[in-house]
């Protein structure tokens, strides 16, 4: 089955389910996910699934047939989605100090194609337009934030997500009980300490015993 049908497939078993969020993703691009744990690589993978969908628009917006709009509707915000997780990817990247230049590089120049695309499609204005005009703008829109953050320098785009998570964590901390908080600090001063211990380096051969000083 090509992805096209099965993604048609995807949205027209979901209708009966409106209300609950939809997977944005098939059963094999998240096997594909598991097994693919290093940050550019990852990257590389969530581009490879939004082009999927920049060419299941495509081909979605070259045939008026009814109820196509729901596919584009749907299709827009699954890609929407990989694009935030695909940020979320190097954010978490940058937060443990993983080189991913080639990723940024990858994700940039993409990014700039489908951009361009999302722009084709909204330039065409056809008959059910209103129906996934919000769910293409907001797709053009994440596309540019990415995009943007794809081409900042990865230095100062390191320092924001720092900022950004102790933000995150001072405010969760105020919302704890002192003794919980307490408990927290500790815990976290006892793991640091531990790893400090680990990164001591040695350049002593295994078995060597260090000489009694004079």
């Amino acid at each position: 089955m090509t992805l096209f049908a099965t993604l048609v497939c995807a949205c027209l078993a979901a209708a009966p389910a409106a209300a609950q969020r939809r997977d944005f993703l098939t059963a094999h691009e998240v096997e594909q996910l598991r097994l693919t744990q290093e940050p550019n690589a990852r990257l590389q993978l969530y581009l490879h699934f939004a082009r999927q969908r920049i060419d299941l628009l495509e081909q979605a917006f070259a045939k008026e047939k009814a109820g196509r709009s729901s596919l584009i509707h749907d299709t827009l915000e699954d890609y929407t989605r990989i694009i935030d997780a695909l940020d979320t990817v190097a954010d978490d990247a940058l937060k443990r100090q993983i080189a991913i230049v080639e990723g940024m590089a990858a994700v940039a120049q993409a990014e700039k194609e489908m951009l361009k695309a999302l722009q084709k499609l909204d330039d065409a204005r056809s008959a059910d337009y209103s129906r996934y005009q919000f769910a293409l703008k907001q797709a053009m829109e994440t596309t540019q934030d990415s995009l943007e953050m794809a081409e900042q320098d990865l230095k100062e785009r390191s320092a924001a997500v720092a900022a950004r998570v102790e933000a995150e964590k001072k405010e969760r901390e105020s919302l704890m009980q002192p003794k919980d908080l307490e408990e927290k600090r500790a815990v976290e001063k006892k793991a640091a300490a531990e790893a400090a211990k680990k990164k001591v380096p040695t350049l002593r051969r295994k078995g060597e015993v260090v000489p009694e000083k004079k």
